[in-house]
């Protein structure tokens, strides 16, 4: 096996491993993530009951800043306010799809 061959075994080593460690970060977040749907729902179901409006934006303003001060770079700031933007309008449609079918949580 040539240097160039075995190097390129290494990085190809070291990338399974990166992603491997993805993979279980996944593991987690994927049972947080659904919890956090579930909560999502809980609130849909005390708006209802009190008159509030699913949408609100001062609440969503407030979650951006928690989750933004957290970030260790503008990049990573930037990335995670993308991410949470997501989070936050799929959050919002499952809401709105709770309150019409509370069944389906």
């Amino acid at each position: 096996m040539s240097d160039s061959s075995a190097m390129n075994n290494d990085h190809w080593r070291e990338l399974e491993e990166w992603r491997g460690k993805i993979d279980e970060i996944d593991r987690q977040l994927v049972p947080l993530l659904c919890q956090r749907l579930q909560f999502a729902g809980n609130i849909s179901a005390v708006k209802s009951r009190i008159g509030e409006t699913v949408l609100q934006p001062e609440r969503e303003k407030e979650v951006f800043a928690n989750v933004l001060k957290q970030a260790d770079s503008p990049l990573m700031s930037q990335a995670l306010e993308k991410i949470y933007h997501s989070i936050l309008n799929e959050s919002r449609v499952f809401q709105q799809e709770s309150q019409q079918n509370p069944a389906s949580r």
